[in-house]
């Protein structure tokens, strides 16, 4: 049988490994994936330290995946092979739940999880359900692409799901991974876009992405420099840090969001009195399902939306993740396939 190489986690805390596995054939309903380009996400370290429940290992991690498909499994008649795709967090879903009966595939009681409820993209092949499949416009390139397949579609999905309109103003905490294509979107969706970022580093880049403010959170009073502006009608918060999401709280104008997407488990601290004077509220927005990430990848190529990327090849995952995860990347980390 033909081999492929592949980087795995063989028990929680352990390092990537690299290993020669079995392609893997489709089953009903699947297709073989070719994969090209892997983006490497915080998300990454569930399987990594084994802090998601249910996985089974060895895992091949990985959900940012971009390639071309291979081979089709019974079932299968609206994909071809050749077929550029991609795969995001959302894995699938079974079609048969009360979500999605109502269409609510991403709260699907049977969803799984690419690269945790099945292998992912850390590898040279992968098989996934059609139900997770999205296609890849043809001016995206694959390095660039695959990031929107969870940072992308994380703050694309969270902003045109929230109640903004042209001309609002858009505060985005953290101009990191998630925050750097947040700035491009809510630019793009014509919102007066303020940037925040700690240190002034960051500035520059931030402008050029579509900031039309930044605060230097460092050296300047987030919330008094908001509410000189009238107020955030959305805070967008990419920087896990909830300490730092808790403090510009009141920056907010009347009828404000404070729209999370950082995936933090510490406690946002905020009074009712807060949230009381002026109406603001307080929500959070997760990824998306197939169709979302389409929406998202069509959008970033009509716009010339992309992430800021390094690349690395597959056997250097363990460096790369060592890059992501200790937040020395600028912004997304992705591996290529050879």
């Amino acid at each position: 049988m033909s081999s492929m190489n592949a980087m795995q986690v063989t028990q929680p805390g352990a390092d990537f490994t690299a290993v020669e596995k079995e392609i893997p054939s489709p089953s009903k309903n699947e297709v073989l994936i070719k994969v090209q380009a892997c983006g490497i996400c915080h998300s990454d370290a569930f399987v990594k330290d084994g802090t998601f429940p249910g996985i089974e290992y060895p895992r091949v991690p990985g959900h940012e995946v971009i390639g071309t498909i291979e081979g089709t499994g019974s079932g299968v008649s609206s994909w071809n092979n050749g077929q550029r795709v991609g795969v995001g967090w959302h894995g699938g879903h079974c079609y048969e739940c009360e979500a999605c009966r109502n269409g609510d595939f991403i709260n699907c009681e049977n969803a799984q999880v690419t690269g945790i409820h099945f292998d992912g993209g850390y590898a040279e092949y992968m098989t996934a359900p059609q139900s997770a499949l999205a296609s890849i416009p043809e001016s995206l390139d694959s390095a660039e692409a695959a990031p929107l397949l969870c940072a992308g579609i994380t703050t694309f999905n969270a902003l045109r799901n929230s109640d903004l309109e042209p001309g609002d103003i858009v505060a985005v905490q953290g101009i990191g991974g998630l925050g750097h294509l947040g700035v491009q979107y809510a630019h793009n969706f014509g919102c007066e876009v303020v940037a925040l970022s700690r240190g002034s580093q960051k500035k520059e880049l931030a402008k050029e992405l579509g900031a039309d403010h930044y605060i230097n959170t460092e050296a300047e009073d987030a919330v008094e420099k908001l509410q000189s502006l009238g107020g955030a009608d959305l805070i967008l918060a990419t920087a896990p840090s909830s300490k730092a999401i808790s403090n510009i709280v009141n920056g907010l104008g009347r009828n404000g969001q404070l729209m999370v997407v950082a995936a933090t488990v510490d406690p946002i601290e905020v009074s009712p009195m807060q949230l009381i004077t002026g109406r603001k509220s307080i929500t959070g927005w997760p990824s998306g399902d197939a169709k979302a990430s389409e929406d998202t990848l069509d959008f970033s190529a009509l716009k010339k939306i992309t992430p800021k990327v390094e690349t690395f090849p597959l056997e250097q995952a363990n460096e790369a993740y060592d890059r992501m995860i200790n937040n020395e990347a600028r912004f997304r980390v992705v591996l290529e396939m050879n």
